[in-house]
């Protein structure tokens, strides 16, 4: 048995997320311009989002509360709350067309929307490709399908050239923490960080699951024999990593896993290996690249 206190039921739920389409919007009570003309009033309830509608050219009337930085031109925007539990009077104030955020919450929030009339859309951000699937998407939905295009572009040539860089090396297997303070569970393929892992050319240990992430025990967890364990933060990253030090010097079931005993246990950046898909992947793939295939990767 293991001294650490895994994450319950309930937490792995709030940090999972459905595996659902882009949701579009349908407006029921547009707000017109002066020539009757349906006006595009769009808010973006997460810094991704907002980085998502930069990058497309789209002007918004509000975005969510964040201590990260926002894009400059959406810095003197009325602010509607916070990601996960946006303000409604403020965003029905707003006469919105659209309100986008990510499809991790939208089990919560579709109904909190609906309940005050309000359009929604939720972009698929589990994965660097959900990401460009919901860019394509939105480019359609909102006259901006050369903006968009240009994006997916962009994504095609580099991970033709990543892809390239590591072809033929041996794919090692992994183990991904995900922690949050005082506990952990695991990644797999279908959560941000296990995406980029993938992406990198990693096997995960937790493939073939449906879930985002798992409760699992380290007994199990050893039996997978991963070749490389890497650890990354849900929030507080500075607590989580602290957690994971204590956890791995002082519960003696870690030492027996031979990516401990070989040195292959890497902490990841907390700004490249978060929750949602971001533009910065290619600095996220790279950093993956000589913990997975050496210096010389």
């Amino acid at each position: 048995m293991t001294r650490r206190r895994f994450v319950g039921g309930l937490a792995v739920a709030a940090l999972s997320a459905a595996a659902l389409p882009l949701a579009g919007c349908v407006d029921q009570h547009p707000y017109r311009n002066a020539d009757g003309t349906e006006q595009q009033r769009l808010i973006a309830t997460s810094p991704a989002v907002a980085t998502i509608c930069d990058k497309l050219d789209l002007d918004l009337v509000g975005v969510c509360s964040s201590s990260r930085d926002m894009p400059e031109r959406y810095a003197q925007l009325p602010q509607v709350g916070s990601p996960m539990s946006p303000d409604l009077e403020v965003v029905k104030s707003l006469h919105p067309s659209c309100v986008i955020g990510p499809n991790s919450l939208i089990d919560d929030l579709r109904p909190e929307y609906a309940g005050i009339a309000v359009a929604c859309m939720f972009l698929d951000l589990r994965s660097v490709e959900g990401m460009y699937a919901s860019i394509s998407a939105m480019g359609a939905k909102f006259d901006r399908r050369e903006q968009a295009a240009a994006l997916v572009s962009e994504y095609d040539a580099f991970m033709a050239d990543y892809r390239a860089s590591i072809d033929g090396k041996p794919q090692p297997s992994v183990l991904v923490l995900m922690g949050l303070p005082g506990s952990y569970i695991v990644a797999t393929e279908n959560s941000y960080a296990g995406s980029l892992v993938a992406l990198a050319g990693g096997q995960n240990v937790y493939a073939g699951s449906d879930q985002e992430f798992l409760n699992v025990n380290t007994e199990d967890m050893q039996a997978r024999d991963p070749d490389i364990i890497l650890r990354t933060a849900h929030a507080l990253p500075d607590q989580v990593m602290a957690m994971f030090a204590d956890e791995f010097a002082t519960n003696d079931v870690w030492k027996h896993f031979r990516a401990v005993k070989e040195g292959r246990v890497y902490d990841l950046p907390y700004d490249q290996f978060g929750m949602s898909a971001t533009f910065n992947y290619p600095d996220a793939l790279q950093t993956l690249q000589p913990m997975l295939y050496g210096e010389e990767g």
